[in-house]
């Protein structure tokens, strides 16, 4: 047996026989010449999967012919053993086609990432041109028999969870192999065989859930995003028209235990942090990160550079930005807007409010028990508050005043009262309005900000025209025209510049600029018509300066005004990720594959050592049914 040198001395010791083999199969000798069970004693042989990938890398292009169909012979025999072999053989023979498609992607790539070549095969070069070494016409048969395979293994009632782990690794492997989802062909094998049953299966058993539910997840992610805007993808129609109750809690359950996880995570860290740190922040690296499998046993998991606090970096504005789209759809959703409004689910948060010069440094605050509406109501108010920058983010902020929007066009449509302290709202949106009047000439220059300043006052005008039908009390109406008439400035203030605009023959946004200076009508004419009040009331009681309670009480003394109805205050564009967000999903698609490719391969390696390492620990807790939520978690107490 060929030996080789032990590292640091002279000494040699013996070449593990796996790997003799494997020279032997590279060189293109015939292995039944060996032995007429060579392949039932081969797969009793542990996989050397280093060596193995190794020795399928440096094939030369001279060696390449009489090495393919050894190779291809190997694929094959692994997938026969799925089916007859022991334990022990179906684990080795895993591994094996583990590294087979992770060579395929790594030939097919440089180093499996960017996809060069349309056939999805392995290529090389020979006397300068492109030979392909395996392709798809080469393995169709066999990638069919395989899946059919993996589909027995997760579907069946084996005594031990190993196969199925490195079945769900392999498919992962497959999806993921290349950067650009669309371009892997070998998804449709995966589209082919249609998994879902197996899934949902998966999803339903609690037991079965814990162990392999993180991959399950992924692995819809990535393949509900395979041309989805291109025709009919099972994977999206199965998901879309699921209706077992058992999957979906399953699904939302796993989901669940991510958050928990990293809520967790993040209470921790802030015991170690000396600066302080968002909760939203933390929460929209979660959902950024949700789907994305980290190497527990060799990599510390941390909370990266908090995103609400940092929105600078491309990472924490995707995460963010991701975070605040799915609120979108979210305060869209009847049903999820019902049970966020509901008052008997009533739950306790922990906000974290973020260290600015303007306000003291408070700890995380930890709200009473309310429903969820109140709480995402304060989580986007403390955004609006904390990211008045020079460097102004407009689209999260449109996103972020658009869902207040939609949740206030809820409750006007169902006449839906929660107990809110609005102050807060307006306070918040009136500073966001403040900040740009001042950051006019610099916001200009980048961005139409005529558009955000909109949905303000269309929420302005939405308490205005229709607060009799959700706000909670009387006196909500005479606090709102209190904050109305006490911040005229700025609203004079926004008036005028946006009359200048409205003026101007060669402004790009003109017609934003006109639509802003008609929905200003209303809260002009409250301003005017109550300090006109005001200011006759002072003189009649020669005062000169008002305390809160007499302004509040010449309001609610003056209500005799007319106001113009405003159309469509009430209406929106629903969300859609065509046209506006498909790049940005297929960027965030990329990186999710990019960082699964990294830890997937050596998860599988790992399998060897007697234990598998999981993405997420299989004894990951169900998260508890208390009504305290950490960090967020917002979860039933039912």
């Amino acid at each position: 047996m060929a030996s080789r040198k032990r590292s640091g001395s002279g000494t040699k010791r013996p070449k593990e026989k796996v790997v003799h083999i494997y020279e032997q199969l590279c060189r293109g000798e015939d292995p039944k010449l060996l032995s007429i069970q060579f392949w039932e004693e081969f797969f009793l042989l542990q996989p050397n999967m280093d060596m193995l990938e190794c020795e399928l890398l440096k094939l030369n292009p001279e060696q390449y012919s009489s090495a393919k169909q050894n190779i291809l012979n190997l694929f094959t025999e692994c997938i026969h053993t799925l089916s007859f072999g022991n334990s022990k053989r179906v684990h080795n023979a895993l591994q094996t086609i583990a590294v087979f498609i992770h060579f395929l992607f790594r030939k097919q790539t440089g180093t499996g990432g960017n996809a060069n070549d349309c056939h999805n095969g392995a290529t090389m070069s020979l006397n300068n041109t492109l030979v392909p070494f395996i392709t798809i016409n080469d393995i169709e048969d066999d990638m069919r028999e395989l899946l059919k395979q993996l589909y027995n293994i997760l579907t069946s009632n084996i005594s031990t969870d190993r196969p199925k782990v490195l079945c769900l690794k392999i498919l992962l492997i497959i999806a993921t192999g290349i950067d650009n989802v669309n371009e892997n062909n070998l998804i449709e094998f995966i589209i082919g065989q249609n998994l879902f049953e197996a899934f949902k299966h998966i999803l339903s058993d609690s037991s079965l859930r814990n162990l392999h539910g993180h991959d399950v997840v992924t692995l819809l992610t990535i393949l509900v995003n395979y041309r989805k805007h291109e025709g009919s993808n099972p994977y999206v129609v199965e998901l879309s028209l699921l209706a077992d109750e058992l999957a979906l809690n399953g699904y939302g359950q796993v989901i669940s235990c991510v958050l928990t996880m990293f809520c967790k995570q993040h209470l921790l860290s802030l015991t170690e942090l000396t600066t302080s740190s968002s909760w939203f922040s933390s929460l929209s690296n979660i959902v950024g990160n949700m789907f994305i499998s980290d190497e527990l046993c060799y990599r510390s998991q941390q909370i990266r550079s908090i995103v609400m606090q940092d929105h600078k970096s491309e990472l924490s504005s995707t995460n963010l930005k991701l975070c605040l789209l799915i609120l979108t759809c979210i305060a869209e959703d009847q049903y999820a807007n019902s049970m966020m409004h509901d008052t008997n689910l009533t739950f306790k948060v922990s906000l974290h409010r973020a260290h600015m010069r303007h306000r003291k440094l408070t700890s995380e605050k930890v709200s009473k028990p309310q429903p969820l509406a109140n709480t995402l109501l304060d989580l986007l108010v403390e955004f609006i508050v904390s990211h008045l920058l020079k460097k102004f983010p407009i689209e999260l902020y449109l996103l972020c005043v658009g869902i207040i929007h939609r949740v206030i066009i809820y409750q006007k449509r169902c006449r839906v009262r929660i107990a809110y302290h609005w102050k807060d709202l307006w306070t918040a949106i009136i500073s966001l309005l403040k900040f740009l009047i001042y950051q006019e000439q610099n916001l200009m220059k980048r961005c139409n900000i005529f558009d955000l300043a909109l949905q303000v006052i269309n929420i302005f005008n939405l308490f205005i025209t229709y607060g009799d039908t959700f706000l909670a009390t009387t006196n909500s109406y005479d606090e709102l025209y209190y904050e109305l008439n006490r911040e005229e400035k700025v609203f004079c203030e926004l008036h005028a510049m946006v009359l200048r605009y409205a003026s101007m023959q060669d402004c790009e946004y003109k017609e934003d600029s006109i639509r802003l200076l008609n929905a200003l009508s209303n809260i002009l004419a409250i301003i005017k018509h109550f300090q006109m009040k005001i200011k006759e009331w002072l003189a009649s009681q020669s005062l000169s300066t008002p305390t809160e309670q007499q302004i509040l009480e010449q309001i609610q003394k003056n209500y005799d005004l007319t106001l113009k109805l405003q159309d469509s205050l009430d209406q929106y564009e629903r969300y859609s990720e065509r046209p506006k967000h498909v790049i940005f999903f297929a960027n965030l698609v990329k990186e999710v594959m990019a960082d699964t490719r990294k830890t997937v391969y050596y998860l599988v390696k790992e399998s060897s050592k007697g234990t598998i390492v999981e993405c997420l620990p299989g004894a990951v807790s169900v998260p508890s049914t208390s009504g305290d939520t950490e960090v967020g978690m917002m979860q039933s107490s039912s």
